[in-house]
């Protein structure tokens, strides 16, 4: 029997019921979902106003351990919005992974500013410390304490380091470099609620971190994102320019700056807060889901599930399978197969540097990227597979 069989074989030992489609990761709604977002309708509180909004931010806030947390419209906008806090300015240069969501370097031209990417490392899919401090030493120099790229003359400002699939990359130690160099480290925690390193939670290591509530998420507000930062300052500038930088007042329309329009509506958040009731049964299920295919894929050779790093906690969002070197040549061979069969798979996004409109945008050497982009396979990871 050749590997793909192998690899069906081995998802249908998991996913029980032959003749279902399995979505990829689809949410869960169990508990008071319907209550809340009924309320809402029926109080009419269904926009920006609203007591849901704030209640998400404070659970959110308590869950994490940040001192603050700023409701928005999506992970993108709370990404763009924390890079303009970060002090991201027009012309300077940004550190992105390749190997992340297209929003993650959006965000960054929001701002006027250049994505500069950097490579990964196998064993978390995150920003690799190691290449990331030899690449700094190489073509920084330092100037009225910033980092400046010798090549271009352009501030190094911040970095966005995204955690892959909810799987925590090593950030204490990008932390550790970035203070060296004073460069500002906005954490990408869009994939990672319910992540942890070393007993803290992803995005609350940096200076500011994002998460991301859309449909596919481990919860969802079916569109919202989320700022964490423990910076009082931060959090009420946060707040102010993502609601149109409107001065309070009774009746007044007073904006005393450019703002955007990126509050999470209260209807959203009243979703979010019943889909965080759920979080601990979420997770429980998506831990046993990850043992289950471990079970499955370590009899298969060249083949293995990607597990959490050491001293981490994952959330397991999605579950991830990396092919050997041996067989890459066969990964869309898996891919076909396995959908035409009912059960959604999907690669890993195309490298930043590959898409148009950044394939001028400048770059270290990417090669373990696009290793992993031509091996790297995920599979059905919705907690209702084990529920």
């Amino acid at each position: 029997m050749d590997i793909v069989s192998n690899i069906l074989d081995a998802l249908r030992s998991v996913l029980t019921s032959q003749d279902a489609f399995y979505p990829l990761h689809e949410p869960l709604f169990s508990g008071n979902e319907w209550a809340y977002t009924k309320e809402c309708i029926d109080t009419g509180w269904v926009s920006t106003a609203g007591k849901y909004v704030e209640q998400f931010e404070h659970n959110i806030a308590e869950y994490t351990g940040s001192n603050y947390a700023i409701a928005v419209v999506n992970g993108t906008s709370a990404l763009h919005i924390a890079l303009m806090l970060a002090g991201v300015k027009e012309n300077d240069e940004v550190f992105v992974p390749t190997l992340t969501f297209v929003a993650t370097s959006n965000a960054v031209t929001y701002c006027n500013a250049i994505p500069h990417f950097v490579d990964c490392e196998e064993s978390t899919l995150g920003v690799n410390p190691t290449s990331l401090h030899d690449y700094l030493q190489k073509i920084t120099i330092k100037k009225n304490g910033f980092s400046i790229n010798k090549e271009t003359g352009r501030i190094i400002r911040a970095i966005v380091p995204m955690h892959a699939f909810g799987h925590p990359l090593k950030i204490e130690s990008i932390c550790t470099i970035c203070k060296e160099f004073n460069i500002k480290v906005v954490e990408d925690a869009a994939e990672s609620l319910g992540s942890y390193v070393n007993n803290k939670h992803t995005g609350t290591l940096g200076n500011l971190g994002v998460l991301s509530f859309n449909g596919n998420k481990i919860i969802t507000t079916g569109g919202g994102g989320v700022i964490l930062t423990n910076d009082n300052e931060l959090a009420q500038k946060a707040k102010h320019i993502t609601t149109t930088s409107k001065l309070a007042h009774k009746w007044e329309y007073f904006h005393d700056e450019v703002g955007y329009n990126y509050r999470m509506p209260n209807i959203n958040a009243a979703l979010g807060c019943a889909q965080l009731e759920q979080l601990p049964k979420l997770l429980k299920a998506k831990r046993t889901l990850y043992m289950s295919y471990k079970k499955a894929f370590d009899k298969i050779d060249d083949v293995r599930l990607v597990s959490e790093p050491d001293g981490c906690f994952s959330n397991y969002w999605l579950q991830t399978l990396l092919l050997n070197d041996s067989i890459s040549d066969i990964r869309d061979k898996i891919l076909t197969v396995t959908n035409d069969s009912g059960i959604m798979t999907r690669p890993a996004w195309t490298l930043m540097h590959k898409l148009p409109p950044y394939n001028s945008a400048p770059r270290m050497n990417l090669s373990t990227a696009e290793s992993i982009e031509k091996r790297l396979i995920n599979i059905p990871s919705s907690p209702q597979i084990v529920l």
